[in-house]
């Protein structure tokens, strides 16, 4: 028995091992004309037996298969006699020859192996020949003298033999020759934009039949030259957006720039003088600057907006120019116009003073729109009940005019070329913003009257008959104690000298005890009982607020006694008489 076949000799070298390398089973035939040697496993002496006698196969089955991989070269390789050893002869045959090292427990059949057996490998001592993978159930490939070379002395590595090769490889395919690059069409686009910019002159595929053993990591390496210049082409993608990126953002930049420049240093387009002609403009509440000089712009008063916001920001009272109506010349310069603009006289605005009849309102707008005179109030009849009036202030009767008391004092902008009804829905809008805020229809009751309407009213008189803040809360309370169902100072009647003068549409101071007492017109409060139909004038503020806020003195009587300006109120009649004595001495 020689040193190998007990496991003790050098490791030998199989470089040509035909179940590991390269050669497949080719390389195998060459070992089936060699002649049969007896294994370690029969040195060995202890009851081995072969297992290929009892299977009955007659030929050897490697022949077989190495036919099915020539057939199948993809298919994998099949033990076809794998079997499992628990012959106690053969346990004693491995422990000879130092293979039973990896049991735990050696010759015991189906005994638990080690953790080396666990991942497939067996354990062996150091130079011990390696594991046969197929079970010993190949033959004997290296049974020749020429597998087992002489032992060399100590501390000397024996060298592996050289291994016998009956094959040659397959020459590798010669690459596909290209033509020189100057020879080759011109590109159709920069490499930059498309990213194929790799210059290796290898061909994208290659013909399945001209692959070799190789094939597969030729595969690999296209597949990575293909990743490779989608990667390239996106970068050219982006380069190009970054590219249109920088130029649309030096184009904005320089646009801007252009811009910042003009409003520093460039001068806006402007007319020179002050103008000819006469036009009409009206400002919107709370427009600014650039507002302004558009509408000014659009009636060709000034020549650009920027130089009116110029010329604005340069007066130092440029920032006080009000909403309203304002009569300019055209083709201004932009200085020229906001100093106009802050003149009072180039206002065209209508201004309503408080305690002003609808009449007058009337008469003022004809004048401003150039119109015939009776032109707007009756437009103001026929509309009334489109120009916004809310639905309290509507469908009364016996009254002298349906709007008195919606035209709200105020100033309003009427310039030329505009419309009545434009004018009239601005001043009742107003008038109903107000009313809204005061909430006169919740606070009716309150006050001993019907509704809105008839507060409203109140309020009229109030401002008809008071001189100043003092007196509107007297006569507020005067009105509100003579309406009381127990008044019998006046049984009721107001008495009020404002209501008649309204019904004769005149503002006298004296009027004849005969015509006060004999006029049966609605308005005519000598001889009607309670309140007018309606208002007999437009009150302001301040008159509204007293008709809401009346002293609580007892008030009953007053009187005129300059007979302008001072008024003085009295609790009895007794004390009515004293003051009425008072102003015919101050009248006659």
């Amino acid at each position: 028995m020689t040193e190998y076949g007990r496991g003790q000799g050098p490791e030998p070298w199989h470089p040509t091992d035909p179940l590991y390398g390269d050669q497949g089973w080719e390389g195998q035939q060459q070992y089936q004309q060699q002649p049969q040697q007896a294994t370690p496993y029969a040195q060995g002496g202890q009851g081995y037996q072969d297992p290929y006698a009892q299977q009955g196969y007659g030929t050897d089955p490697y022949q077989q298969q190495a036919a099915y991989q020539q057939q199948y070269p993809q298919q994998g390789y099949v033990d076809p006699h794998a079997q499992v050893y628990g012959d106690q002869g053969q346990a004693q045959a491995y422990e000879q020859t130092g293979w039973n090292q990896g049991y735990d427990t050696p010759g015991q059949h189906g005994q638990a192996y080690d953790g080396n057996w666990e991942t497939g490998q067996a354990a062996m001592a150091y130079n011990a020949p390696p594991a046969d993978p197929y079970g010993g159930q190949q033959p004997d490939l290296y049974g020749t003298p020429e597998a087992y070379p002489p032992p060399q002395p100590p501390g000397r590595r024996q060298q592996p033999p050289q291994p016998v090769v009956d094959w040659e490889p397959e020459p590798e395919p010669e690459p596909v020759r290209q033509a020189p690059r100057e020879a080759r069409e011109p590109e159709e686009s920069h490499p930059f934009f498309t990213g194929d910019d790799d210059e290796d002159g290898y061909e994208d595929e290659e013909p399945s039949s001209r692959r070799g053993r190789g094939g597969r990591g030729d595969d690999r390496e296209r597949e990575r030259r293909g990743k490779e210049k989608k990667r390239k082409g996106k970068n050219g993608v982006a380069c190009l957006v970054v590219a249109a990126v920088l130029v649309g953002g030096v184009g904005g930049i320089g646009y801007f720039g252009y811009q910042f420049w003009q409003g520093q240093f460039g001068e806006a387009p402007d007319y020179a003088g002050t103008g000819t002609g006469e036009v009409q403009v009206e400002i919107p509440k709370g427009a600014f600057g650039n507002e302004i000089g558009n509408i000014l712009k659009q009636a060709g008063v000034v020549k650009s907006v920027d130089a009116f916001v110029a010329a604005q920001q340069k007066n130092a009272k440029g920032n006080s120019i009000q909403a309203g109506a304002y009569t300019l010349k055209k083709e201004m310069s932009a200085e020229s116009a906001v100093a106009l603009m802050l003149d009072p006289a180039s206002q065209a605005n209508l201004i309503i003073p408080e305690g002003k009849r609808n009449a007058w309102v009337y008469e003022q707008l004809d004048t401003r729109l150039d119109l015939k005179p009776g032109t707007t109030k009756e437009i103001a009849f026929e509309k009334a009940d489109s120009l916004g009036l809310p639905d309290w202030a509507k469908n009364h009767d016996k009254l002298k005019d349906p709007l008195e008391g919606f035209l709200f004092p105020a100033s309003y902008p009427v310039a030329k070329g505009g419309k009545p009804e434009d004018a009239l829905k601005k001043m009742v809008s107003r008038a109903n913003a107000e009313y809204t805020k005061l909430d006169l229809e919740g606070q009716a009751k309150k006050h001993g009257v019907e509704n809105a309407w008839e507060l409203l009213t109140v309020a009229s008189l109030v401002q008809a008959e008071g001189k100043t803040h003092d007196d509107f809360r007297k006569m507020a309370e005067v009105i509100y104690n003579r309406l009381q169902p127990d008044n019998t100072e006046t049984n009721r009647k107001l008495q009020f000298d404002s209501a008649l003068n309204y019904l004769k549409g005149q503002s006298e101071i004296k009027i004849s005890e005969q015509e006060a007492n004999t006029n049966q017109d609605p308005y005519n409060t000598y001889t009607q009982v309670g309140l007018p139909p309606g208002p007999i004038s437009n009150p302001g503020v301040e008159a509204l607020a007293a008709m809401l806020d009346p002293t609580k003195d007892g008030w009953m009587y007053f009187v005129a006694t300059d007979g302008m300006n001072k008024t003085e109120f009295a609790k009895t009649y007794a004390e009515f008489k004293t003051l009425k004595d008072k102003f015919n001495a101050n009248t006659d």
